[in-house]
């Protein structure tokens, strides 16, 4: 339980520092602008990088790993869509309901794999990102993209798409330190001390700007979407997940990291992806903040089930 509380505690702490920050007003929207554009085009690409470029593991994808956390994720987005169609919801908020049930939060995931698992579970975390991440902008562009509201010229929604996949830096960053990692090549000492200062900036500004980003008005009038969701995205996915790495024959380390990446609160990156695609925007936010709290609970069964 310490060792749970030891991984927990100081992501917790600096998510709520990131509240007060902003209900004394030191800092502010314009602040937190800045920073999430400079963490997810320049900090926290070079962390993964870094990380996973130095693990000195060599490059090879554990092919076991990645496809059964997508086939998970795959799953969850299924069966967000029969629910919240079965529920009868209006077009619109299937998109931003969806993305609520398979989403995840990349910097609270590697700010506890990094506490609870080490540097080599970075690099486990990187592949889950690599083989994830592309797979899930494309379910989530194309379903919000199916249900959207708005009107897309000739070619839009397929170049939208590409985009999504192509220009994602974290994505880039994965494969490159993949890709040093097999070359067997060590970090110069200069380099080494640069990006550890680098890396230095991104969890806590990441989790500062998630803690701003919360506020319970969001979840006046949307409390029950947004409760389904979390648990869908809390528990089942955990659940189904955890039969697919059983089935797949994973164990170790990377049972751990995927178990961990499956217990992760919403992704905050849905609020702004709804809104550029003409989805449920207030969903979005109930989703993300609901999930965020909850997920306390969810990690917190993770790393005491698999220690």
């Amino acid at each position: 339980m310490i060792a749970v509380i030891d991984s927990i505690f100081p992501v917790c702490v600096i998510i709520i520092m990131g509240s007060l920050l902003r209900w004394f007003r030191l800092t502010d929207n314009e602040f937190f602008r800045v920073s999430d554009k400079l963490i997810y085009f320049v900090f926290f690409p070079a962390m993964l990088f870094w990380k996973i470029g130095g693990s000195g593991s060599g490059a090879d994808l554990d092919w076991q790993l990645g496809v059964a956390c997508v086939l998970a994720v795959f799953a969850l987005w299924a069966i967000s869509l029969i629910f919240i169609r079965a529920w009868g919801a209006p077009d619109f908020k299937v998109g931003s309901f969806s993305q609520c049930c398979y989403r995840f939060n990349t910097y609270v995931g590697m700010a506890i794999v990094l506490s609870a698992c080490g540097e080599e579970g970075v690099r486990h975390f990187g592949i889950v990102l690599v083989f994830t991440i592309p797979f899930i902008n494309l379910l989530a562009v194309s379903t919000l993209i199916w249900f959207s509201e708005k009107e897309f010229a000739p070619g839009q929604r397929n170049r939208f798409l590409l985009k999504a996949i192509v220009s994602n830096p974290l994505i880039l960053a994965c494969l490159l330190g993949l890709a040093f990692s097999g070359t067997g090549a060590r970090f110069p000492s200069f380099l080494e001390n640069t990006f550890r200062l680098l890396s230095s900036v991104s969890l806590p500004m990441a989790l500062l700007s998630i803690g701003s980003s919360l506020s319970f008005s969001m979840l006046r009038g949307h409390l029950a979407p947004a409760l389904w969701a979390s648990v869908l995205k809390l528990f089942l996915l955990p659940v189904t997940g955890y039969l697919l790495l059983d089935v797949f024959g994973v164990s170790g380390l990377p049972l751990k990291v995927a178990m961990i990446y499956f217990a992760l609160p919403t992704s905050t990156a849905i609020y702004i992806l709804s809104s550029q695609l003409g989805s449920d925007t207030d969903l979005a936010s109930a989703g993300i903040v609901l999930s965020t709290m909850l997920s306390l609970a969810s990690l917190t069964a993770v790393l005491l089930v698999f220690p």
